[in-house]
């Protein structure tokens, strides 16, 4: 299985988990490989690729840093780093969505901060929409196709929501813990906030039980792998939901995957590390995604 990473993932001056982790968790792959898992450098998008779905004026803010306001609307400082840095996540993501398509099995990318970003700016931590462009390219790729879209970050993604909302063949299933950036739902894309612990795993399981009854076709499911929901992140965690919680999450995501064989490209998505996550645990948490993707 391929799992994209390039240095660029970790190129902005702006230190904070979403533009660090990645390299965390590569240093933790290349020290404890994963069997079966190979790192490998995607080509980052360019940026009118970027423009299939951002408009004009906020890629030239992210290029150029003018307007500064603009440019910094995702929360980071900007810097000429900041550009290729996501050009380089965002292309990890396109690159795994259409790697899986083309195996027909499991591929990934070390990629976070995407399914906040809106067409017009970025919000939460988010630059560009890394997942929604996945998505496009996907679309593209199988033709006249069906992506189902499992955004399991412990906040809605109304981003992704905003950019892909009636697009044909595009479905999504996103089951948050907090209701930043809450949007209303409809057939197509369905939003559950948890508030309870116990219910988080049977919601999961009845929404993906009820697709596979609705018998809809998907050519890939792109899934939003966040870890934020864990009881000890301060960004978003619920109380009881544990490691083993989402352990098992990942187990049913991609055994569900697995007997439809339907191809699964992920991301790493949301986790941050405070006084209840220490960074060990954090890398800890994403590599569970990465175990259970690989027996995909």
């Amino acid at each position: 299985m391929n799992v994209q990473f390039s240095p660029a993932y970790v190129g902005a001056a702006h230190a904070f988990d979403t533009t660090r982790k990645a390299g965390w968790v590569a240093d933790a792959l290349a020290a404890v490989p994963v069997p079966g898992v190979d790192l490998v450098e995607p080509a980052p998008l360019g940026w009118h690729d970027v423009e299939r779905l951002h408009d004009p004026e906020y890629v030239e803010a992210v290029r150029t840093g003018r307007p500064r306001a603009l440019a910094e609307s995702q929360g980071f400082a900007w810097d000429p780093g900041l550009g290729p840095m996501v050009l380089a996540s965002n292309g990890g993501a396109v690159a795994a969505a259409l790697d899986a398509l083309r195996s027909g099995g499991a591929a990934g990318s070390l990629s976070s901060g995407m399914h906040h970003a809106r067409r017009e700016h970025g919000e939460g931590f988010c630059t560009f929409n890394g997942y929604a462009l996945a998505a496009a390219a996907a679309l593209d790729a199988a033709g006249s196709g069906s992506v189902l879209l499992l955004d399991f970050d412990a906040h809605c993604g109304g981003g992704t929501t905003s950019m892909l909302a009636g697009e044909p063949g595009v479905e999504q299933l996103d089951v948050a813990v907090n209701a930043f950036d809450f949007y209303r739902g409809d057939d197509a894309f369905r939003l559950f906030v948890v508030r309870r612990a116990a219910d988080y795993l049977p919601t999961i399981e009845r929404e993906l039980e009820a697709i596979a009854r609705s018998g809809r076709h998907h050519d890939l499911c792109l899934y939003n792998a966040g870890m934020d929901p864990f009881e000890g992140c301060a960004t978003g965690g619920l109380s009881g939901i544990t490691a083993e919680v989402l352990a098992a999450r990942e187990r049913l995501v991609f055994a569900w995957c697995r007997e439809r064989r339907l191809p699964v490209a992920f991301v790493l998505a949301g986790g941050y590390i405070g006084p209840g996550l220490s960074v060990d645990e954090l890398v800890a948490l994403h590599r569970t995604t990465i175990e259970e993707a690989a027996r995909t």
